[in-house]
């Protein structure tokens, strides 16, 4: 019987980040998927900076981006029409390094992130194999394979998705976050003819009869999502007549290709617990949401960056016993609490969108409009990211937010990102003011050394009125300090949960 450190179940967007990051690391990794290829029908269309910002770290950003391109804003139309509520991006100098929201092909992206796993030595993929069942005791995980084989971990992650076989085989609930609505996906590749007709931004018509966005994709891709009213049949509405029926308002099937029309309901539901005993889950095996930020995929990837760094701290020995436990613990409660959180505010932008009253609708869009004093405002899309609120954190400010990306001057003319040149471990990242020096397992950056082109840490900082922040391997701050003595103290805090 095969023995490596992870098993991974699903090779989908999650799993496949997870193994990459894992095989990265050295580890011995084994992912498994039953379908035998990259799902060619695109159902994420959005991503965000912090995940170009994985992509980057697993080397395959610069084959990604090709595949990208920027998220027009979002615009907001109320019941008459009229402009509402506009949803943008924060400005240059981007914080992350990289464009903050961006569309993009679900299925040659996957291919990227497959090829390079593969690539990896440590990485075993099983493709057009489905895991058929698992036990496990106090030192591993047992899977078996439909092809009959077995396989031995010394831990499992179930990336299966929403109907993951092995949440439901451990028993673990979902949660209702009180969200469950019919809704029709359509992806359209327009011709030019086509194009000419629909807007030249992303659109929310918030209308009661019946609420539905649009949104630009890369190239000549359009995707619409069109709520669907009590009694409608949900596999009628998903037949191409009926697409296009609900397509009418913008195009004829003259302007374009149906690409995908599918039914779904939307829910906002998370796993009760996201570990049981030596197994983990994460992507939709752990939490679905509703679209409204385009945040599915992203929150899987959030979710395996999370774990993955975790994990290898374990398995490699630097963090053990009752602190390893404590750390393996650390990735449920703060994923779970991170996703409700912005679940609620996912939900927030959807009761603004979905209000199906006429009366309250108008209620809202006058409540929106004066809340700017009739002149509709920027929203940056990025502040509606939560921190993270509880886990391995000291509390501090600017704890649990990303931290930025700076390009540091390296004589370069562009500068190098900081990753790049320093690596995805834990770092001190500092402005020099204060007398200090990395404990030993972390990077110390010190900007007066190393300048950066940009000012994006030294707004952060002063924005939060500190000198220094200690840096998690997931970019997220464990803590910040402002003189010498909140250095020791964070420092003292991170030692503690090392031992």
């Amino acid at each position: 019987m095969k023995h490596v450190d992870v098993a991974i179940v699903g090779c989908g967007p999650a799993g496949v980040v997870l193994a990459g990051l894992l095989g990265q690391q050295g580890l011995a990794v084994h992912v498994c998927d039953r379908l035998p290829g990259v799902y060619e029908i695109p159902r994420a269309i959005s991503l965000d900076h912090e995940i170009l910002r994985v992509f980057q770290h697993l080397g395959v950003v610069h084959d990604v981006l090709p595949h990208c391109e920027p998220f027009t804003n979002s615009e907001y139309f109320g019941v008459d029409g009229q402009l509402i509520r506009r949803m943008t991006m924060v400005q240059p100098p981007y914080p992350q390094g990289y464009t903050p929201s961006v569309v993009f092909t679900q299925p040659p992206v996957e291919r990227v992130l497959r090829d390079r796993v593969a690539a990896l030595p440590g990485v075993s993929m099983a493709l057009g194999l489905a895991m058929t069942g698992f036990t496990q005791d106090a030192e591993g995980v047992t899977l078996e394979y439909a092809d009959g084989s077995a396989l031995r971990a010394r831990y499992a992650v179930a990336c299966d998705g929403g109907a993951s076989s092995m949440r439901a085989a451990l028993g673990i609930p979902l949660e209702d976050l009180d969200f469950d609505e019919p809704w029709l996906v359509v992806d359209v590749l327009c011709n030019e003819q086509g194009l000419a007709k629909l807007p030249q931004t992303s659109v929310q018509y918030c209308e009661p009869e019946r609420p539905c966005t649009l949104v630009i994709g890369p190239k000549n891709h359009r995707r619409w999502e069109i709520s669907l009213k009590p009694g409608e049949d949900p596999a009628h509405a998903s037949t191409p007549e009926r697409t296009w029926q609900l397509l009418s308002r913008w195009l004829e099937p003259r302007d374009g290709t149906l690409w995908r029309q599918s039914s779904y309901r939307f829910h906002a539901l998370v796993a009760e617990r996201w570990r049981e005993g030596r197994v983990f889950l994460a992507g939709d095996a752990a939490h679905m949401q509703p679209p409204f930020l385009g945040q599915g995929m992203c929150q899987g990837i959030r979710d395996v960056s999370n774990l993955a760094w975790k994990l290898s701290a374990v398995l490699n020995g630097s963090v053990a016993g009752a602190a390893g436990e404590r750390l393996l613990d650390s990735y449920g409660q703060e994923r779970k609490a991170h996703v409700r959180e912005l679940t609620a505010r996912i939900k927030g932008v959807g009761a603004v969108i979905c209000e199906r009253d006429v009366d309250k609708a108008r209620a809202r869009d006058a409540r929106l409009l004066a809340d700017c004093g009739g002149v509709v405002q920027d929203t940056p899309r990025q502040d509606v990211m939560p921190p993270l609120s509880t886990g391995l954190l000291f509390a501090s400010p600017g704890a649990g937010t990303l931290f930025p990306q700076p390009r540091l001057d390296d004589g370069s003319p562009g500068g190098a990102l900081m990753d790049l040149r320093h690596g995805c471990g834990w770092r001190l990242v500092h402005d020099g003011a204060l007398p200090l020096r990395a404990p030993d397992g972390v990077a110390g950056i010190n900007l007066a050394h190393e300048p950066e082109r940009e000012g994006v840490v030294s707004r952060w900082m002063q924005r939060h009125g500190v000198h220094a922040a200690l840096v998690r391997p997931d970019h997220y701050v464990f803590g910040s300090a402002a003189d010498s003595a909140g250095a020791a103290a964070v420092f003292d805090a991170w030692h503690a949960t090392q031992h």
